[in-house]
């Protein structure tokens, strides 16, 4: 059909579980037939090769299988953050000249004036009637696939720009590298507008593989009880959280593979998954390169553990001279989508500066060292929060260390970390300074040591760098005014 991949599967394990959920579960031939009856529906509703359509809702099968539908199509995905408000998200959706919004009935109450609504579920609906027309689009590696907005953790997103190759280049290597195949199941743990989340249903079609979906709002140890899952992603305070459970715990111990990323790992957290047996991998990646670059291989050594892992195939990579992080290769995006056309960020050779520091050690393992972007001038001397951070991950009632400039009278910025101590642990603030002391020069020892507060975690994937700075000023004026 087309060479689409997905029907290729299909056609090769028709009987294998492409999908489970709280619905049941759908073997490939049932999601090929799904998928198609909802491209013939947006067909329909004139959407047409290369065009651009936005997705709100929760992940759901459904959502996959408009994913699924849209590249049939030609059609490019634009996943929206349903944390983000409406007026925002219209202001994003505009720039890049998307008019078409495929909205969850759980959305209905968010207002998008000037925009074509299509409820998502009338358009995957399996049982709904349909009326079936020509799909003449011929499916192509290089076709525009998606528009993937970058988190905004240190800045205003970016919308992101790939054809299909890049998700399909990036997938190769690390199906290779994590070892998943038929047979295995990837539980739907990352939100399908985050570039991870979005890998998952391509990695498991490209594989014969099944992904699991949780039901919104559903426990990660719950539904990895509910499902046979073998393969998992996870960024570090979800894992932090199943860990403070025992029995997910165990459930993770008989996992084939743990897949870490989405910020940097702290090492505490990582020697605790080793002492409690987790077949973790750790990895480095960027919206920009589709997910993955670099990531540790299977029953990697706890050393080798706390880089970043080795570049997976179909990548390039170089450090700088500056130390700056440079990529390119099969993964990388076509760049970023702006009011005026398309913005390529590449130098004269083709390389994305990703603006994180970093080095390669002599076994070829990445360490990343921070990013270009956090580090602050305080009274003459750069401070880079992550070098802070490393530290205080080294002590075992540490989860999770996150240093941020606040205004200085005298200094221009000072240091305030917020940190995420492990379950019952209490912050002692003196033997923290203690401890800095001997490992960092004085003036990068913080004034203020703070709690790491819920909110501060932006959209459940990783900690808000901005909101966190914002945070630290409005607590230390707190602090302040009661003197």
């Amino acid at each position: 059909m087309n060479g689409f991949f997905l029907y290729e599967t299909a056609q090769k394990h028709p009987d294998a579980p492409a999908l489970f959920s709280s619905q049941g579960v759908i073997s490939y031939s049932r999601f090929a037939e799904q998928v198609e009856r909802a491209a013939y529906r947006l067909s329909s509703a004139d959407i047409k090769s290369g065009e651009r359509v936005a997705l709100l809702g929760q992940n759901s099968p459904g959502y996959v299988v408009a994913l699924m539908a849209l590249l049939r199509l030609g059609a490019v995905a634009v996943p929206l953050n349903f944390r983000v408000p409406p007026d925002e998200l219209s202001i994003r959706l505009k720039e890049i000249h998307c008019r078409i919004i495929l909205r969850s009935t759980a959305y209905d109450a968010c207002e998008f004036e000037g925009f074509d609504i299509a409820p998502l579920e009338a358009i995957t609906n399996a049982d709904a009637p349909f009326s079936a027309v020509e799909i003449a689009h011929p499916f192509s590696l290089d076709q525009e696939a998606t528009v993937i907005f970058t988190s905004g953790s240190t800045s205003t997103p970016k919308a992101a720009l790939h054809q299909f190759r890049s998700h399909y280049f990036n997938v190769l290597g690390s199906n290779e590298n994590t070892q998943f195949g038929p047979s295995d199941a990837w539980l739907l743990s990352l939100p399908l507008f985050h570039v991870g989340g979005y890998s998952i249903p391509i990695r498991a079609a490209l594989a014969g593989a099944a992904v699991a979906i949780p039901d919104p709002g559903e426990a990660l140890e719950a539904a990895l009880n509910r499902f046979p899952v073998t393969h998992l992603s996870l960024v570090a305070t979800q894992l932090y959280r199943l860990l403070q459970d025992e029995l997910a715990t165990q459930r993770l111990r008989k996992l084939k593979a743990i897949l870490l990323g989405g910020s940097a790992m702290p090492n505490g957290l990582i020697e605790r998954a080793l002492e409690l047996g987790l077949p973790i991998h750790t990895s480095y990646g960027c919206t920009e390169m589709a997910s993955q670059v670099t990531t540790t291989p299977p029953a990697a050594d706890p050393e080798i553990l706390k880089t970043s892992g080795k570049l997976l195939l179909y990548r390039q990579m170089k450090i700088a001279p500056d130390g700056e992080i440079l990529v390119k290769g099969e993964t990388l995006f076509s760049g970023y989508l702006r009011k005026d056309g398309l913005e390529q960020p590449f130098d004269a050779e083709g390389w994305y500066h990703t603006r994180d520091t970093g080095r390669i050690d002599e076994k070829g393992m990445l360490h990343v060292e921070g990013r270009m972007d956090n580090l602050f001038i305080s009274g003459g001397e750069n401070i880079q929060p992550e070098e802070i951070e490393r530290h205080l991950c080294t002590l075992p009632d540490i989860e999770q260390a996150v240093v941020v400039p606040y205004p200085h009278p005298e200094f221009g910025e000072r240091p305030a970390v917020f940190l995420q101590l492990r379950e019952g642990k209490t912050l002692d603030e003196e033997a923290l300074r203690r401890f800095l002391t001997k490992q960092i020069a004085r003036y990068k020892i913080p004034d203020y040591f703070f709690e790491l507060p819920e909110e501060a975690v932006g959209s459940g994937m990783k900690v808000n760098r901005a909101a966190c700075k914002q945070l630290a000023q409005e607590y230390i004026e707190r602090l302040k005014s009661l003197l």
